[in-house]
């Protein structure tokens, strides 16, 4: 049977059962076992055996149960809303006013988190209410939200970046440090859109916030102090070297635990709700990365990806058309699927062609990251789209809308960084050659 035959094959089976509403891990490994049944003489048993271990064994893995867990101390406690009073006071005076809180707020937070849901859940619950109380536009304010929210896929701890590094085997703090950058130029721009159409639609504005002095807004930065110093300890200890990624998280739980219970929000419901959910979003990604390191070696076998990387140096597609072509694919997969299914399902299959291209596999993981964050906001299945959704009342299609310039942002973001990648590898560059 052909290659094409075989591919069209599996891409049947594949559909069929996520149309059934299937879930993504026994998806993957059905579908890899499919292939090896079907399309080759190798052991499909022994295989799924040592490649399941193989993949939840990885040493890599052990950062990602801790990161989520200390963003779930901290969703739950009063941290985030300190941030939000540290932040008002500098930012109620610029066009736009406290809507810029929704873009620094979630930057701070996604430096802390590592979840693009979580990120908008909790800057959500604490400036919708006060955003909307004091009259400022509602589009505005759920599509700053929606597009802000996915900093925490971008800014390093980032899941989905561990999830990548284990996928094409690249490493996880080089990603880190490689996010910052672009994660710095999407709030720029973010907070820029913000400012400009606030200049230009002066009649959808409250009137501008009370004169605050520097002395009170210094004195407000020390709400602001907990979570810098949570920062700092976290991603600094990666950035020098004197951590890796897994030390640096535990050292991330201490501190979120530690703050937790300075802020007196700690308590045995807030610990058991904080592990509960790390356990069960730790459990739901490891094993769609099982099934994902199955199906990769059975496309090993096949030999599909190669026969697919040689199709794509055969039609001599340059660098910049794949790569369109691959932003185009993503978008339609993030109106299906989520984000770390869309980098686990289709890495068997893209990497080998990314890699024939002669593509740079880190630039292409901030790549991958920035495009996952547009589909974040693509509905039917837009994570943060249900989020908004919950926290605004409105419904998804007007969140969508709101959210589209935003959208719009991310992409001009994803063309910057191919125009200028040294955007993407000019701090790892630096920092890892000093660490030498």
């Amino acid at each position: 049977m052909s290659i094409l035959a075989e591919s069209s094959w599996l891409l049947l089976v594949l559909l069929v059962l996520l149309g059934a509403g299937v879930w993504i891990a026994p998806v993957l490994l059905i579908t890899g076992y499919v292939g090896m049944a079907l399309f080759t003489q190798a052991p499909s048993g022994p295989i799924m055996a040592t490649t399941i271990w193989s993949a939840s064994s990885n040493w890599a893995l052990t950062s990602l149960p801790l990161f989520i867990w200390m963003g779930e101390i901290l969703f739950r406690s009063r941290i985030s809303q300190d941030m939000f009073r540290g932040l008002a006071p500098w930012v109620g005076r610029l066009p736009g006013g406290l809507v810029h809180t929704n873009v620094l707020g979630c930057g701070i937070f996604a430096a802390i988190s590592g979840s693009s849901a979580a990120t908008a859940a909790t800057i959500g619950r604490m400036t919708v209410p006060e955003l909307t109380k004091r009259g400022y536009e509602p589009a505005m304010v759920a599509g700053s939200l929606a597009g802000a929210g996915t900093l925490g896929l971008l800014i390093p701890p980032s899941i989905i970046m561990i999830v990548y590094g284990v996928a094409a085997d690249v490493s996880i703090a080089r990603l880190f440090v490689a996010g910052v950058l672009p994660g710095l130029l999407l709030m720029a721009l973010f907070s820029g859109f913000i400012a400009i159409w606030a200049l230009a639609r002066p009649e959808l504005q409250p009137p501008r916030e009370a004169a605050v002095s520097l002395e009170d807004k210094l004195a407000a930065g020390k709400y602001l102090l907990p979570t810098v110093v949570l920062i700092a300890a976290v991603v600094g200890s990666i950035y020098t070297g004197v951590a890796t990624p897994t030390e640096s998280a535990a050292l991330g739980v201490l501190g979120a635990l530690m703050l937790s219970a300075w802020s007196s929000s700690l308590s045995r419901a807030v610990f058991v709700e904080g592990v509960t959910g790390a356990v069960k979003t730790s459990c739901m990604i490891t094993f769609i990365l099982m099934g994902a390191s199955f199906l990769t070696a059975s496309m090993g076998f096949t030999g599909i990806p190669r026969a697919l990387a040689e199709w794509i140096a055969q039609q001599g597609l340059a660098p910049w058309q794949l790569i369109a072509m691959l932003t185009a694919l993503f978008m339609v997969l993030g109106c299906f699927i989520d984000g770390i299914s869309m980098v686990v399902l289709t890495a068997a299959v893209i990497l080998p062609s990314v890699k024939a291209a002669g593509i740079d596999l880190l630039w292409f993981g901030i790549f991958t990251v920035l495009v996952v964050e547009m589909a974040q906001i693509t509905p039917p299945v837009g994570f943060n789209l249900y989020v908004l959704q919950n926290l605004t009342g409105k419904d998804m299609f007007y969140i969508a809308r709101a959210s589209l310039p935003f959208f719009l942002l991310m992409a001009t973001a994803v063309v910057l960084i191919w125009v200028f990648p040294q955007i993407v590898t000019v701090l790892p560059a630096q920092m890892f050659n000093l660490a030498k």
